[in-house]
């Protein structure tokens, strides 16, 4: 495949969050790839992680204010990411959680796309974004109304431009399923597992550590603890809800802030037990925790059912309250001796940098000689 050229399409480059570290490691698979991206407004001492690569953007790049209201403009990256030509590659990979997938490709070309998921703002959380952003009713409103309508549709317009998608949990794959019916290939992401210790000694604390935001349930967690004031909770964090979790905090929840990696991971290393509270796609921080031979409790739904192994590398809690949450904390104390930290660091390991790309190599070259050999189907 060396001998092929791979373009690499990603949405918008600002950062270096968790769709970014996928990007990070699909370049380091393919290093003589050329990138594309609606806009890259990447500061100099970030620019590493896409090896100081020329990114080629669209028009949006050039328009004023691009910089900090580039997400103002998603009523034109459709159009924008319809002008990126990649006519000239072989392999087009998009990693896409908007409008990325969207890229035009003609026949000869095989287009795999990296679903983080289907855009959520137009669909599942369609109703909670719009009450959230004070666009549920009113003139903004009804033009956010008229336009994600039209998103949804053009949306559904790009499926059938990707040759095959890959998901990032089975929880996201059954979501494309849901919105594009189309199967994907689960290839969980990247989690730098090296980068975290695996400790024996744990001590007599809870830890959760999360930007506070509504969908992280950081006051749920703090709420359940301070009705357990034999458990300390230590909680590593800040964010817009920081008001409201400090308001539910008893004497026995510390709150410390957010604070650097080495005390991130020296608190991981070190509790008895990590809490997660939040339905997320993936979740990173749970295999982290793990990482250090931390076991978890977490919330029973999306990405923690997939990388939490019941029993072994930690327990759920059934539903989003904290009488839940506090039934099973009690349940974890009673057979907190029957974890084993290897164990729990072992299944952190399935999840590795090294896991992600040999798992996305094998899931290209798939499909990449399912379209040399002439009999890919869509999936």
């Amino acid at each position: 495949m060396s001998s092929f050229k791979v373009a690499i399409v990603h949405e918008w480059l600002v950062d270096h969050s968790g769709s970014e570290k996928v990007l990070e490691q699909i370049l380091n698979i393919f290093p003589d790839a050329d990138l594309f991206s609606v806009v890259e407004f990447l500061p100099d001492d970030l620019k590493h992680f896409i090896q100081n690569k020329t990114v080629q953007t669209t028009f949006i790049q050039k328009l004023p204010f691009a910089k900090k209201k580039y997400r103002s403009y998603l009523p034109l990256m459709p159009l924008a990411i319809e002008q990126l030509d990649v006519s000239a590659y072989d392999i087009v990979i998009s990693n896409s959680h908007a409008v990325a997938k969207g890229v035009v490709t003609h026949n000869n070309q095989l287009h795999l796309c990296y679903c983080h998921s289907p855009s959520r703002y137009a669909w599942d959380l369609y109703h909670q974004y719009l009450r959230e952003s004070g666009l549920h009713q009113g003139l903004k409103g009804a033009i956010a109304k008229i336009f994600l309508h039209y998103f949804r549709q053009w949306d559904l317009s790009t499926i059938n431009r990707v040759d095959a998608f890959a998901a990032n949990s089975h929880y996201i794959a059954d979501r494309i399923w849901k919105v594009y019916r189309r199967k994907a290939t689960v290839v969980h992401p990247p989690v730098n597992v090296q980068d975290f210790t695996l400790y024996h000694e744990k001590e007599d604390f809870y830890l959760t550590a999360s930007r506070f935001v509504p969908y992280k349930k950081v006051d749920l967690i703090v709420e359940a603890f301070t009705a357990m004031p034999d458990k300390k909770l230590i909680v590593i964090g800040d964010g817009p809800d920081a008001k409201k979790v400090k308001a539910k905090a008893g004497e026995n929840v510390q709150m410390i802030g957010f604070q650097p990696f080495e005390v991130l991971k020296h608190h991981m290393q070190r509790a008895k037990a990590f809490v997660f509270a939040a339905d997320e796609d993936f979740g990173i921080v749970p295999v982290e925790a793990q990482a250090c031979g931390t076991p978890v409790i977490a919330y029973a739904r999306g990405g923690a059912l997939e990388t939490v192994i019941p029993g072994k590398t930690g327990l759920f809690f059934e539903q989003q309250t904290a009488p839940s949450l506090i039934k099973v904390v009690n349940q974890y104390e009673a057979m907190y001796h029957t974890f084993t930290t290897t164990l729990v660091r072992e299944n952190a390991e399935s999840f590795s940098v090294s896991a992600f790309r040999t798992n996305f190599l094998a899931f290209v070259e798939e499909f990449f000689h399912r379209k040399t050999e002439r009999y890919v189907q869509p999936l």
